[in-house]
């Protein structure tokens, strides 16, 4: 077995999207000969919670916990609400208040390249010692926060480490970094940092096809696209919604508001004969009032139901359940290299994936090649109703489903195969 030093921030019990990408590698390395070790803050402020990711972790698994400075900490005091809200990246755009500017202010031009650069100096300490003692010479980071790939960048100056940088999200390209009100002087803190690590990591994993892209332009080092998947998940039998049930889990920034999907839904109850009495529209997890607004503006608030953040078993019981699942993103240059991890289960729920986001978007390229729902950018209204016009006919008539192809490479199991064979090759 290899020895692989894995450095992450998120970890059970930490909910939402960001942990489960290698809390689920962690799960089957050892099938693949890949022994790892855990790197974690002893004392993270996590914006969400789900205890049920804990039974993922294996019972023998060696976790080192070593303590945090966290400014979200004494952000707090000034507004406990927005620090939760910006540290979950949920910036509204419109109208914020004094304590969100502040705040965003601070948190861009401070704490760069994140509000976990305090780790850095202490963390890079304490694995010198432990890596050698330990005979380990390879190890990972995982970012966002991006500051963890610091800690992969002292380690190997220090002690000449392999050292693999995966990125979950880019970094200065990232939709959110244009609204942290940054000065130039910061801009080319993070330009130079990000450089750094891409220049000099041994090898580099990213989740997108538009990602590696990106980072080609800026280092010559491998770059592997290894994209989040789906696991083989015990799911209680679930009945399908009598309901034409439209269901989005996870959050809905400002930004991430399908006006043009809220306006055919508008237009449909009051041409399409049934569709207001079928109707319902679930939104699980952290929304904005941006979007809740957009919806009440469109006349749509009595079909609309707010689950607020359900646990990881809840939200696969709700993809099958639902008649139609969503998949939403920013309609924006900066957002096509991002395919929520969402998107995997969402493959494997048997329900058909309406997804509208921008042109040229990665996540497009999966639904289409599995053949598991239909895309469409934010400028295809026609298309998009005649879409939901037909899948609502099929409804009624019991026939809405899916026949999807490919989607096996997706697994869990799969994608780490890849990501060891990745490992064992540096």
């Amino acid at each position: 077995m290899q020895k692989v030093l894995i450095i992450a921030y998120y970890w059970p019990p930490a909910g939402g999207p960001g942990v489960q990408r290698w809390l689920k590698f962690v799960k089957y390395f050892r099938d693949f000969g890949i022994e790892p070790i855990v790197y974690i803050p002893e004392n993270p402020m996590y914006p969400m919670t789900d205890d049920s990711f804990v039974q993922d972790v294996p019972k023998d698994l060696t976790v080192i916990k070593k303590p945090i400075f966290e400014p979200y900490a004494y952000a707090n005091i000034l507004s406990k609400n927005k620090t939760k809200t910006i540290s979950s990246g949920i910036i509204n755009t419109k109208k914020q208040s004094l304590p969100e500017k502040a705040l965003l202010w601070i948190r861009g031009n401070f704490f760069i390249p994140d509000a976990r650069k305090f780790w850095v100096k202490p963390s890079v300490s304490f694995l010198s010692s432990y890596l050698t003692e330990h005979s380990i010479d390879t190890i990972i980071t995982s970012g966002p926060p991006h500051s963890l790939h610091l800690i992969g960048l002292q380690l190997q100056e220090k002690i000449g480490v392999k050292w693999l940088a995966d990125f979950r999200d880019p970094w200065t390209s990232i939709g959110y970094h244009s609204k942290l009100k940054l000065t130039k002087e910061s801009q080319r803190k993070h330009k130079k940092l990000e450089s750094e690590v891409l220049k000099k990591a041994t090898t580099i994993t990213v989740t997108s096809f538009t990602t590696r892209n990106e980072f080609l332009k800026i280092t010559d080092r491998p770059i592997e696209v290894i994209t989040n998947g789906f696991d083989d998940e015990n799911v209680n039998e679930v009945k399908l919604s009598s309901k034409f049930t439209l269901s989005h889990i996870g959050s809905l920034l400002s930004g991430r508001n399908p006006e043009v999907l809220w306006r055919v839904l508008n237009e449909l109850r009051a041409e399409q004969e049934g569709f207001k009495d079928d109707l319902e529209i679930v939104l699980a997890g952290k929304v904005s009032r941006e979007v809740i607004q957009t919806i009440k503006e469109n006349g749509l608030e009595k079909f609309l139901k707010l689950e607020g953040y359900i646990s990881h078993e809840k939200a696969l019981s709700l993809q099958r359940e639902s008649q139609v699942v969503l998949l939403i993103e920013i309609d924006s240059e900066e957002t096509k290299g991002i395919i929520p991890g969402k998107l995997f289960e969402y493959l494997v729920s048997e329900r058909p994936i309406l997804a509208v986001g921008p042109k040229d978007w990665d996540a497009a390229v999966i639904i289409n090649e599995t053949n598991t729902g239909v895309a469409f950018n934010y400028t295809e209204k026609e298309n998009l109703k005649y879409q939901i016009i037909k899948w609502y006919q099929d409804y009624k008539k019991g026939t809405l489903c899916v026949n999807s192809n490919q989607i096996d490479q997706y697994s869990r199991k799969s994608l780490t195969c890849k990501m060891a064979s990745l490992i064992q090759s540096m």
